[in-house]
């Protein structure tokens, strides 16, 4: 990955993260890793875990943000969030979103996926 690329991940990863934080999110881990993958960002609302993948792009071009969630994409965040969840006792429930930003526009999307738990 180019450094500009990576450099504008980062700073999506950051806006999302103030986003959910204006919403009235905790952020309670930025770029989880696991061998299964990584965890953009992981917010607490309330009782419920968040596990959230940012997603950017320069325009909506190509189906934009959220099109490039793909199904591969979905299962490593699944699996690497059910790796997180082995960690904590008691489980609580989650839910999977995203945070697409299109241009200037940010969308977030709740309940992606659906948790198997």
């Amino acid at each position: 990955m180019s450094s500009t690329r990576a450099a504008s991940g980062a700073y999506a990863e950051q806006q999302a993260a103030l986003y959910l934080q204006a919403q009235g999110l905790q952020i309670i881990e930025r770029n989880w890793r696991c061998r299964f993958g990584e965890i953009d960002l992981i917010a607490r609302q309330g009782p419920t875990l968040v596990f959230v993948e940012v997603r950017a792009r320069r325009s909506r071009s190509y189906g934009g943000a959220a099109f490039s969630i793909t199904p591969a994409k979905c299962a490593r965040w699944m699996a690497a969030a059910e790796h997180y969840l082995a960690t904590v006792s008691p489980q609580p429930p989650c839910r999977f979103d995203a945070i697409c930003f299109d241009g200037g526009r940010i969308e977030w999307l709740q309940h992606c996926l659906e948790a198997s738990h």
